[in-house]
Order: C-alpha cells, then structure tokens, then sequence
C-alpha cells in the first residue's frame, strides 16, 4: 500500500513539473541567433593625458541589423560594458573614435568598442591603458613633422610650452600685406621661400613660427567657445583657444597685472630687459617672439610676444593676447593679415 502512495505521489510531482516547463514555455523570450549582432574590434588607447584618452574601434559586420548606436566603454575592472562609463559617437559602420573624458590620473582602465543593434550589444576585444601621473610637465610629438613640443598643464588646461613650429610654406614678409586671406607664413628675420632654409634658422629654433589668422584658422570660422572646438593650424588632438580660453589662463594666474611673470621663460636669454621677477612658475615659457607687421617689417622680437586666439573682433580683426618686456599681459585685437604666434590646447 505504502508504495503505490508513494508511485501516486511521484506521478503528480511529475505532472506538475511538466505544467510547470509548459507555462515557462509560454514566457520565454527567444533571441536571435548571436551571431546577429554587431561584429567589431577595439583599437589601441593613443593620447593619453592625465585625464584623457582617445580609443575607438571598427565595426566590420552589422549582423545585418541597423547599428542603432556605437562608442567605447570603460571602467577600472574588466570586461567593462555599456552599463559602465560609455561614449556614444551615433550609429554606422566601418571605424570611429572615442573621446575618454574625466579620467583619474595614474588610474588603469579597461575599455572596449561596442555597436548595438536591434539583436543586442556587440563588443570588441578588451584593452587596457593608464593614465599619465599627475604633474605639470608632458609631451607630445606632432605627427605631421614629428617635432616634440613640451606642455603644461595649467588649472583645467593643458597647454603646448612652446611655440607652434608647423610650417607647410614659408612666405616672404612683403607678402600678403594688403591680403588677408592668405594663408601666409613667416619666420621671424626669413626673407626667402625655401622651408628647409627658414628651419636652420636661430629663429624659428627659439620662436616658432608667425601665423596670419587665415593660417592660424586653416579655414575654420570664428569660434568664442570654451573650449573652442577650433583646430586650426594645431595638430590632431589639440586646438587653437578662443579668446575665452586665454581668458580663463589669466584669470587662473590672477589677473592680467600678474599673470605675464608665471608665464615668461626666466633669465635674458631671449627677453630683452630686467626679467629677474619673471618665475614661469606654470612651466608655459613664452618668449618674445615679435610679429609681422602690416606694412611687410618684422617687429618687436625680444620685446613682446603676440598670440592669435580663435574669436573674430571684426570681419578684419581678431582678438589676441600679448606679453611684454615689462611683464605686462594685455587683451586686444590685431589685423588678420598681421602675422603672430600660435599656441594650441589639448582638446
């Protein structure tokens, strides 16, 4: 008797597990074959600052769904995902890149690619990078000419220390005094058109290059922005400061009364002058690297260095930043066609 109770009791236990698999049936979501979503890889982490990063990916195969969103995701643990930190750079396939913001300094992060589809989220393989150690002095080379340019970050900015050097042509001074559309460029004291003789000069060595604003903005349109979004004459990864971003690295040093001796190279290698207050305690450096004038002279080295900035005053002048002998650091505007110093900030 015990044991037909016990063959009954199985039997309904059985019974009520198959009722059971039957209403699981009616609720389980089937998705597509995996295979469906996105297919893609993640490509190395390149300028890396102490807050930032470029990375992004490629998407190879859609999994023949629309690409509804793309980016890079990353977090401090691996396999980062899009529940983690993530950028979003739209939808499409074939290659993108991603701007890594906010980062911690000497912090390691995992990142990846992902792209999402109406199957699901595909992910790229998992890299790994670290942020530079914070400190006011870095580098970084210009691909274009491989020339390294030492920086300095400054509050929330990181600057070049040292004049843009870029010169695709090199223009005669007596050129383009009545032409602002240019793009001229001069080396300060050069008086030829041939690149490699301007480069071998003492000049170009110590100040770099001098930009009509026509050169300076490679085309861009005016911007009063913080941060511009201008790139200019700069390299990729950094652009040319509106007049509010040279407002706000004055402003950070104390004003325009103090911020000139933080910011001047010490000593009379090339500022004319007593110089003895000048401490560039910011790393900055600036030197006194003239300007070319309107009517085709060379003006002022030793002196004062001018600095073009990517806001438009008027249809013919720009705003611009001066620093002189006497430690003074003026506001102001010049022609487009005069010809002054570039300084760019990382993007």
């Amino acid at each position: 008797m015990k044991s037909q109770k016990f063959f009954i009791h199985l039997l309904l236990a059985m019974m009520g597990l198959l009722v059971f698999a039957a209403g699981c049936e009616k609720d389980t979501v089937h998705i597509d074959d995996p295979d469906d979503v996105p297919l893609l890889s993640t490509a190395e982490a390149v300028e890396i600052t102490i807050t930032s990063a470029l990375l992004g990916g490629n998407i190879t195969d859609d999994g023949g769904k629309v690409i509804t969103q793309r980016g890079t995701c990353w977090n401090t643990t691996a396999p980062p995902t899009i529940n983690d930190r993530k950028t979003e750079n739209g939808g499409g396939t074939g290659n993108f890149i991603s701007s890594l913001v906010d980062l911690e300094p000497n912090t390691t992060y995992y990142a990846r690619a992902y792209a999402t589809n109406s199957v699901g989220t595909g992910y790229g393989n998992t890299v790994s990078f670290t942020t530079l150690e914070e400190s006011n002095a870095g580098s970084f080379t210009d691909p274009r000419d491989g020339h390294v340019y030492p920086t300095a970050t400054i509050g929330d900015q990181v600057w070049m220390a040292e004049n843009l050097v870029y010169l695709p042509m090199v223009n005669r001074p007596v050129d383009g005094s009545e032409d602002e559309e240019g793009p001229y460029y001069y080396v300060y004291g050069y008086n030829g058109t041939d690149i490699d003789e301007a480069k071998a000069t003492p000049n170009y060595t110590s100040y770099g290059v001098l930009y009509n604003w026509t050169a300076a903005m490679n085309g861009a349109i005016s911007s009063s922005t913080n941060p511009s979004e201008v790139q200019g004459a700069c390299p990729t990864g950094w652009h040319l400061p509106s007049d509010e971003e040279w407002t706000e690295l004055v402003d950070y040093l104390g004003g325009y009364a103090v911020a000139g001796g933080k910011l001047k190279e010490m000593g009379n290698a090339h500022w004319v002058g007593d110089n003895s207050t000048s401490t560039n305690e910011t790393g900055f450096t600036a030197r006194p690297g003239g300007y070319r004038s309107i009517d085709g002279e060379f003006r002022n080295v030793g002196e004062i260095g001018w600095w073009w900035s990517a806001t438009e005053k008027y249809s013919y002048s720009a705003y611009r930043i001066d620093i002189q002998y006497d430690n003074a650091t003026h506001q102001g505007d010049h022609l487009k066609t005069l010809g002054n110093s570039l300084r760019c900030v990382r993007d």
